[in-house]
């Protein structure tokens, strides 16, 4: 049985992953005590376990076997019936968990966080980011309407981890308009949030009873409260009053910033210094999403502008890292996550070659201007150095099978892997 210590904080919704399959599974998972977000994970002592820092993080009973990345850490505290009862099964639980990951959590997030007060309000974001989850809670809906549950007959992984990924989209912005429509999704979170072994965790769920509302003043207090001498936010207060027993919202905490002990910061778009040129960003990216590859790339080619932007080829440097498929696109999501700010001037298709243990991931990048644009804005230096980068010659025949391969998902890695699946940055 993988007994161990959880680090973590309190309504962490990564954590209750972990959390709650230990519940199912009978797992003596024990959350470490006296943790302190951007102290603990901060001190000599964690980062020589733990080199990211990352929360939450696993350390079994026998101290052999340290784990971050939630997904990881609820597979390994769960027993086999929440993994899948047999392979297919089991394929089934990861498709879900990293479907979960890649579609729904970035969406959530930036609906969310800007009425949270996390991130700067933009209508145009967060519109975007509202269709998108809605889009996907659709597909959710479908899946579920001759389902009781994702995978089998019972409760798995698969449930748990998109539960806990749709945690605050439910309580902060899913109001009962939102939800009309989906009524497959809300029995299954119903039937989900009155398990047991769930409330046991979660507790009582307050789902959202009104459309969200901005309140500039909260992104000021987070963003500036505390340098201007002003009320602090729950995020500092939490940090520097560790003993004080009072409960914190859930939506203060720092893991909505992904993990990341900084407060939001405002920063100039360097792309904005660079002449516009005739390539419309927008305009492209409208068209690869509404028709297939037959007719956006040759759109692309038509309306490139090879004097403004740039294409890069990206490979990640580390590929004999790489195992489970799952958590190898966590990776490009994640870069994906924290390259939001970037969205605006650039495109990108990165993909994933091969299988368990044996994969490649490598993408197609364009953006304006043409320098490696991550160097140019602290916002930008995320994830970047772990991959490769070569500009490509636009007007080489490589270049063009390169950009036809990865814009339409298709084709094999240098080393013959076959594409697996792919991620689109726009």
């Amino acid at each position: 049985m993988a007994a161990g210590v959880l680090y973590t904080y309190p309504e962490n919704f990564r954590a209750y992953k972990a959390l709650i399959a230990a519940q199912y599974s009978g797992t003596d998972l024990k959350v470490a005590p006296n943790f302190v977000f951007g102290e603990t994970n901060k001190s000599d002592e964690f980062l020589k376990k733990f080199p990211a820092g990352k929360v939450p993080a696993y350390e079994s009973a026998d101290g052999k076997v340290l784990l971050t990345e939630s997904n990881a850490i609820a597979y390994y505290v769960a027993n086999a019936a929440l993994r899948g009862a047999d392979v297919e099964s089991q394929a089934r639980v990861l498709q879900w968990m990293s479907w979960a990951d890649s579609e729904l959590l970035p969406a959530s997030c930036a609906w969310v966080f800007p009425y949270l007060g996390i991130m700067q309000f933009n209508k145009q974001n967060v519109e975007r980011a509202k269709a998108d989850l809605l889009a996907a809670l659709r597909q959710l809906d479908a899946a579920l309407l001759t389902r009781t549950f994702l995978v089998g007959e019972r409760v798995s992984l698969a449930d748990i981890v998109v539960f806990c990924s749709l945690l605050h989209a439910f309580q902060h912005v899913l109001e009962p308009g939102a939800r009309a429509g989906l009524g497959n999704v809300c029995r299954w979170w119903a039937t989900l949030a009155a398990q047991a072994p769930v409330a046991a965790v979660a507790g009582h769920v307050p789902l959202c009873a009104a459309p969200p509302v901005y309140d500039p003043k909260k992104y000021q207090d987070l963003a500036h409260g505390k340098k201007d001498g002003g009320k602090k936010d729950k995020k500092s207060e939490k940090k520097e009053q560790p003993k004080k027993e009072k409960k914190e919202p859930a939506a203060a905490e720092p893991d909505l910033l992904d993990e990341l002990d900084e407060k939001p910061k405002e920063s100039k778009d360097p792309f904005d210094a660079m002449p516009k040129g005739t390539f419309n960003m927008d305009d492209f990216k409208r068209f690869y999403s509404n028709e297939d590859e037959a007719k956006s790339i040759p759109y692309f080619w038509e309306k490139f502008d090879p004097e403004h932007y740039s294409i890069w080829y990206a490979e990640y440097k580390y590929p004999e890292e790489l195992a489970k498929v799952f958590m190898s696109c966590n990776l490009i999501t994640g870069m994906f996550q924290r390259l939001d700010k970037m969205r605006k001037q650039a495109f990108a298709s990165v993909c994933l070659f091969g299988e368990d243990n044996d994969s490649s991931i490598s993408g197609v990048w364009v953006w304006r201007g043409h320098e490696l644009a991550f160097p140019l804005s602290s916002d930008w230096q995320v994830d970047y150095e772990s991959y490769d980068w070569k500009k490509l010659d636009p007007a080489s025949p490589e270049t063009k099978k390169l950009v036809h391969d990865y814009f339409s998902w298709s084709g094999t890695d240098k080393q013959g892997r076959k594409f697996n699946q792919g991620k689109i940055f726009k």
